[in-house]
């Protein structure tokens, strides 16, 4: 089975090859709330490897520190359909909306809630944490 999704444009298409949605979940970070324009940006984190796009992508490398972001955009409407990370090899982040089924999501944790926006109210059932998230909570998180 497979999970499909698609670019605002529809130019850009994919397929993950997983049986269930992946989970998601949301980063309140300036960086996130200007990337998309809004109070958070909400990811799937899925194997890279089980990840196959068609259509014409663009690519940008963004360098923090020691690490580098690399970002796949449409070519033609330029939206950002996921990424990789240096930090964290064989892994992709797919933007959530991205996705056909993206109302079937259950974001899982939030991270760098110190920056959300005042308004956004957090469920006291789902993890979160002010800054990034320990590599082993975040894991263990997800997969709950």
């Amino acid at each position: 089975m497979t999970i499909a999704g698609q670019c605002r444009c529809g130019a850009c298409r994919y397929e993950i090859a997983m049986d269930e949605l992946p989970p998601a979940y949301a980063c309140h970070c300036h960086i996130c709330q200007r990337a998309s324009g809004s109070a958070f940006s909400v990811q799937a984190v899925v194997p890279e490897a089980k990840l196959a796009v068609t259509g014409p992508i663009v690519v940008r490398e963004i360098a923090t520190g020691d690490r580098i972001s690399v970002q796949r955009f449409c070519g033609e409407c330029l939206a950002r359909v996921y990424n990789t990370n240096t930090a964290r090899p064989g892994i992709a982040v797919v933007r959530a909306g991205t996705l056909d089924r993206s109302e079937e999501l259950a974001c899982k944790a939030h991270i760098f809630t110190a920056y959300k926006q005042a308004w956004v109210t957090l469920p006291d059932d789902t993890p979160h944490w002010p800054e990034a998230a320990p590599t082993e909570e975040f894991i263990a998180a997800l997969r709950a």
